[in-house]
């Protein structure tokens, strides 16, 4: 997720494929976070990056300059080792490079119109895609090895997603899913799942891969909201939550697999907790929890759900509770971790557990 505002110090932030640490890129370097105890994992100030992008918790790091100095082109991939403090290997294209997916099978590097599929081991091109103009670098790119789908923007008038197939090589299906264009979009943990914003903001849509013609949306609100990044949580099955970040400052929390009260109890499944009786319950504010004032409004973040944790009573009268660990990063330069919990009632709780500032943080030594 890269900062299209120069007046924020954070150019740019993304969280590693289990959401266990995360990456900044700033005008001085990059820094990398360990999202549990927020310490500062590893730091190179070297000069300013626009993208940068782990491999779970390994040395391997995606790297593209800002191009404020020759060495650190945006038309540049560096392949960088933490561990050695080197470059493994760089890869140069004719045009910037807008964004980098990576997981333990293939390398996406996405340009305004072309996208190369590279093999993360031996960097063999694969296959370059054209496509629409993609002046953003919007895409996703599922971690899954058994749904290893890349999405990307299919139209530059509507909000269609081409679903291509990394390991096929081929493309999987198109889904229409918005009348404007795309802002926004994520895959589940298990890639089974694609959610979608578009630039009006004010519907939340999610798709089940393979069944690409069956939609089912939420409203976010009636006026219009830059999304700013979407998230799952996690999951080996069905998704039970989806979490979209606003322009708004706002956290907005969708119940897609939960059994939140009697109504919904009727179904245990994917679908029928999002359509549970008829089309109107999609737009039930029961599926629908929103935290105001997060983060500053107009301050571009991300957000993930990085844990949810099921408590059950001890008898069937006794409420089900859900607890879920929300962690945002602010590009005004801070770390948020927020708990968020629910009770069979819908009624929700959010508390801020920790916050800490990005800029500052320095990395722990060891005493000798």
């Amino acid at each position: 997720m890269a900062n299209q505002s120069s007046s924020h110090p954070i150019l740019c932030a993304s969280f590693n494929q289990d959401h266990s640490c995360f990456a900044i890129g700033t005008k001085d370097g990059f820094k990398i976070f360990d999202c549990d105890t927020g310490r500062l994992l590893y730091e190179r100030v070297i000069g300013a990056f626009i993208i940068v992008e782990m491999l779970y918790r390994s040395s391997f790091l995606a790297i593209v300059g800002a191009g404020e100095q020759p060495s650190l082109s945006p038309r540049r991939l560096c392949l960088f080792n933490t561990v050695s403090g080197t470059s493994l290997r760089e890869l140069n294209f004719l045009t910037s490079i807008l964004g980098v997916r990576v997981n333990r099978k293939r390398l996406i590097v996405v340009l305004q119109e072309k996208t190369y599929i590279y093999d993360v081991n031996s960097l063999e091109i694969k296959r370059i895609i054209d496509t629409v103009p993609n002046s953003q670098g919007l895409c996703a790119f599922s971690a899954s090895i058994e749904n290893p789908y890349l999405a990307l923007p299919a139209s530059n008038i509507k909000g269609s997603v081409l679903i291509y197939n990394v390991m096929d090589l081929q493309s999987h299906c198109e889904i229409h899913a918005h009348r404007s264009r795309l802002a926004a979009m994520v895959f589940s943990s298990n890639g089974m799942y694609i959610a979608t914003a578009s630039e009006q903001g004010t519907l939340i849509r999610v798709h089940l891969i393979s069944e690409a013609t069956k939609s089912y949306s939420f409203r976010r609100g009636t006026y219009p909201s830059t999304i700013f990044s979407l998230s799952f949580g996690p999951s080996a099955d069905l998704p039970d939550l989806l979490l979209a970040a606003s322009s708004s400052g706002s956290l907005h929390i969708f119940s897609l697999g939960l059994d939140l009260n009697e109504s919904s109890r009727k179904s245990n499944s994917f679908f029928g907790s999002i359509m549970p009786g008829s089309v109107t319950d999609a737009w039930d504010p029961a599926h629908h929890i929103v935290h105001h004032n997060a983060f500053a409004a107009g301050v571009r973040s991300g957000a993930v759900i990085r844990k949810i944790e099921k408590a059950s009573g001890t008898s069937m009268s006794e409420p089900v509770t859900l607890r879920a660990t929300v962690s945002v990063i602010t590009f005004n330069g801070y770390f948020q971790e927020y708990g968020f919990r629910i009770n069979h009632k819908n009624e929700a709780t959010w508390s801020l557990e920790h916050e800490f500032n990005l800029l500052t943080a320095v990395a722990e030594t060891t005493a000798s």
